[in-house]
């Protein structure tokens, strides 16, 4: 359930020229049908459920009326098509069901058995087939919920046993937290990056419960804040109540009021201690407002969406929090669909930066609007020279332009802060979305690096000479690929062209000038120069290695993720090639793995800015203390010219600076970039963190 829409035009005059950008901004912000106008279902719809997974492909589940049973597409970038080949996958009506994806690109869908049967239905859609669980719950439920956590464990919820959550591990259910708290009904659930899972619903009011990932039959469910976050009404079987995650696992609850309050909508976030309201209470275009959904996206921004009860046809509206003002404001339009709309699910889609809805208007209806790129721009030059400085670096991979972070490490090379294929810099060891791609050794950027790459077998040239046309990931133990395991190849090619027998392609190479696969003596360096012991501390280092786990050569399966990294270097070993191997009481740069293997790539530049270490540490000395609550000191010989703050879209913040001092104290609780213009010309960017 998961970026600000945020357009500027500059002054060009009167006349035509002020209408053509008025056109413009009106066209940008246009909600667009998803593959094909009108409905994707045979026949009307309910229940209706959106996942997005980590390579930007749009999953919809629905109780399909044509055919009395639960169905899923997905939609490719292309077209729509029925995941399995056919409509309907259950056993029976599937009214209440929950639909969610893996990292590893997997589908799993659940559905309440319909009647005479009883129980949850738990399949598993791996790319190939669908695959049916033993059912967690045997006796009659309606309300149920499914999440997977960054490690790819499955966790299931449902009213029966009066509230109950199970996960899925070593082929068997096993209970999570005590039972019997409070029988949520229209309930979510989410898994957060801290370790915690939770689940919201109406129960006396709106409440969300939580509990640790890990928690056993006896752990009990803890009530979040304490409290309800607001009274709200239950009106049929429409959802009244959503709730979503940020990415610093701040939690997001939109609700409809109670009817003493004309059920208009409310969105809170838990603060630590207290539900806050977000925005301007009970707002919307109307009165009486259900079919909720919430999306944020990972900067923070949120996006709530919800139908009219018998007002403005029943159509559906969605609303865009303005943080400058404080105030929920409608976006892409007074309304979405153009008649009555239910069962709305709105989430955010990362790999295309777009917001996409799906709601029941006669069927199932998908549409997407486009949102402003807030990235903000990349010069490419070089962190400052002090460790843990960052900077950014802009390149195209995977056909696409993208922007990393790039840090200055403890051992005074420039790296990247984020491994090949991520969307972002670990927030924790096991941040899923930090993981990024795994590459087989000697290979490059063919999309067989992606987490649901298709698998092939051995090439029939088994050198990077053979490997023309292939993009899947290839599995095999005898052989194995490029298994010869010479000492003499390399993997240092900067494109294409210089492949041989024994010269892959090296896919750091594409970054620029200077970038290229650290060696087995660089990973050395770094890890004495971190300090690094073990997956938390690597994580916990200045170059934030997460836990991105391994691909199998043999399965094509994946272990250990979020739980051990393993990071290629461009070296030969004996038995494939050299990489880094963390876990949870080590850090070794010198092992040796099969070059078959799927690993993280993390990428080294040793180019340096012209600016002498002695010269830039001698101008810029400190920026502390880091962590801030609010007051930033500057240490430093040389006049600051310029001071500017933005957050991590981009957008510049008021800020005070005098006396070396910066004041933040207005500002609410994240990440902020600090660059400093000195009087020298110096500019020094760094990343703070505002408690």
């Amino acid at each position: 359930m998961f970026k600000h829409l945020q357009l500027k035009a500059k002054q060009v005059g009167a006349g035509i020229g002020i209408l053509s950008i008025a056109v413009s901004l009106m066209n940008a912000q246009q909600w667009v049908d998803v593959g094909s106008t009108g409905s994707i279902s045979a026949a009307t719809s309910s229940y209706n459920n959106l996942a997005i997974d980590t390579q930007g492909n749009y999953y919809v589940s629905y109780y399909d009326v044509s055919v009395q049973k639960g169905s899923v597409q997905k939609f490719n970038g292309t077209s729509w098509s029925y995941v399995g080949g056919n409509a309907g996958i259950t056993t029976g009506t599937a009214t209440f069901n929950s639909l969610t994806t893996d990292s590893s690109g997997n589908v799993f869908y659940t559905n309440q058995d319909g009647y005479p049967n009883s129980g949850m239905e738990v399949r598993k859609f791996d790319g190939n087939i669908w695959t049916s669980y033993a059912k967690p719950f045997t006796t009659t439920i309606n309300y149920q919920a499914s999440a997977v956590s960054s490690n790819n464990i499955l966790f299931v919820y449902s009213n029966a046993e009066s509230g109950s959550v199970k996960r899925y591990v070593n082929n068997a259910w096993e209970q999570v937290g005590a039972t019997g708290f409070a029988t949520p009904s229209f309930s979510e659930m989410l898994v957060g990056t801290n370790g915690k899972i939770y689940v919201c619903g109406i129960s006396s009011g709106v409440k969300v419960f939580e509990n640790t990932i890990t928690a056993n039959s006896s752990d009990q469910w803890s009530l979040v804040g304490g409290t309800s976050v607001g009274s709200t009404f239950t009106e049929g079987v429409n959802s009244t109540v959503d709730f979503a995650l940020g990415a610093d696992n701040t939690i997001y609850v939109a609700y409809s009021s109670s009817p003493s309050n004309n059920r208009r909508l409310n969105v809170k976030k838990f603060d630590g201690a207290n539900w806050v309201q977000v925005g301007n209470a009970d707002f919307g275009i109307s009165n009486d407002l259900y079919n909720v959904s919430i999306a944020v996206t990972p900067s923070g921004k949120l996006y709530a969406v919800a139908s009219g009860w018998a007002v403005n046809s029943g159509k559906n509206t969605v609303y865009e929090y303005n943080s400058s003002t404080n105030t929920w404001e409608t976006f892409g339009g007074d309304f979405v669909s153009d008649g009555a709309a239910v069962y709305n699910d709105l989430q955010y889609d990362a790999v295309n930066n777009n917001l996409v809805l799906t709601y029941s208007q006669n069927g199932v209806r998908v549409k997407k609007i486009q949102l402003a790129n807030t990235t903000p721009a990349c010069n490419n030059a070089d962190p400052g020279m002090n460790p843990g400085d960052t900077s950014c670096v802009a390149f195209t991979y995977k056909g696409q332009q993208v922007i990393y972070t790039t840090v200055r490490g403890a051992d005074g090379k420039v790296w990247l802060q984020q491994n090949l294929g991520s969307s972002q810099v670990a927030t924790s060891m096991a941040d899923a979305d930090s993981y990024g791609d795994l590459f087989q050794w000697g290979r490059w950027d063919d999309g067989h690096q992606n987490r649901n790459s298709a698998t092939t077998t051995v090439p029939t040239t088994n050198n990077p000479t053979g490997l023309s046309g292939i993009t899947s990931f290839i599995l095999g133990n005898n052989p194995a690929w490029w298994s010869t395991n010479a000492s003499s190849d390399l993997w240092n090619g900067a494109n294409v062209s210089a492949i041989t027998s024994e010269v892959s392609v090296d896919p750091c190479k594409a970054i620029g000038a200077g970038w290229k696969l650290p060696s087995q003596a660089d990973w050395i360096a770094a890890v004495n120069a971190e300090g690094m012991s073990s997956a938390a501390n690597a994580y916990t280092s200045k170059l934030k290695l997460p836990a991105a786990g391994y691909r199998s050569q043999s399965t094509g399966g994946f272990t250990y993720v979020g739980e051990r990294g393993y990071y290629w270097s461009g070296d030969v070993a004996v038995s494939g090639g050299k990489y880094l191997y963390n876990s949870t009481a080590i850090a070794n740069p010198n092992a040796g793995g099969p070059r078959a293997q799927g690993q993280s790539v993390r990428c080294i530049k040793e180019v340096t800015t012209g600016l002498g270490t002695s010269d830039i540490k001698r101008n810029v000395i400190g920026i502390y203390p880091n962590p801030t609550n609010g007051i930033l000191n500057i240490k430093t010989d040389s006049d600051i010219d310029k001071v500017n703050v933005t957050n991590v879209v981009g957008q510049k913040m008021n800020v005070r600076f005098s006396n070396n001092t910066i004041n933040m104290q207005q500002l609410q609780k994240g990440v902020y970039i600090v660059e400093l213009q000195l009087k020298n010309g110096q500019k020094i960017s760094k990343k703070v963190i505002k408690n």
